[in-house]
This record gives structure tokens, C-alpha cells and sequence, in this order.
């Protein structure tokens, strides 16, 4: 088995444009420009590692959106494999929105 080595940085990028086009269906503001996602590391490899929130525990979309986005992912090429893993720590709140997202909802 051969295995590719990859520019992190410059796939980083490409999967945080891959996490653009995931939406929470309540939302009409991607899970990246709501704060959703906490930290995107890829390692030399193309192994993605992703850590997120939802909106709260009680989400409706708790069950699929963390796979939603491994399978949005996983299609990014130069993306070997993908982990994500869901936290409640820190909580998120309506401060980790970006602005864009605030504008988008009103919130300005």
C-alpha cells in the first residue's frame, strides 16, 4: 500500500468549503458560519478530524447532521478518512456565529 502525502493546510481549506454547503435544516445558515464547527485538523495523510456541536442536546438533527458531514467530507478529493466527534463543550451560543451568519438572521 502506497500512501499519498498531502499539503494540510490547503486541504484544510478545501474541507471548510465542503462544510459550507452542510446546513442545520432549522437554519438557513451553514454549520460553519453558525459555529458548529470547533476544529478541523487534517494531518499529512488526509486524515480529517473534525470537532463539532449542535445547537443543543435536544437537536432534532443529533442523530445525522455528524454523519451528514463525515459523508460531505469524505467526498473533498485528497481526503483519506474522516472522524467527528460531537462535543457540548464549550456550549455553543449564538456568539460563535460569525458575522456574516448574525447578518443572515438578523441578529445585527
Amino acid at each position: 500500500m502506497t500512501t499519498q502525502s498531502v499539503y494540510p493546510l490547503a486541504l484544510e481549506a478545501e474541507v471548510i468549503e465542503a462544510l459550507r454547503t452542510v446546513y442545520d435544516p432549522e437554519i438557513p445558515v451553514n454549520i460553519y458560519e453558525l459555529g458548529l464547527i470547533y476544529e478541523v485538523d487534517v494531518d499529512d495523510l488526509g486524515v480529517v478530524d473534525i470537532t463539532m456541536t449542535l445547537t443543543s442536546p435536544a437537536c432534532p438533527v443529533a442523530g445525522s447532521l455528524p454523519g451528514d458531514v463525515e459523508a460531505k467530507v469524505r467526498q473533498v478529493p485528497g481526503v483519506s478518512d474522516v472522524e467527528v466527534h460531537l462535543t457540548w463543550e464549550p456550549p455553543w451560543s449564538m456568539d460563535m456565529m460569525s458575522e456574516e451568519a448574525k447578518l443572515e438572521l438578523g441578529f445585527w
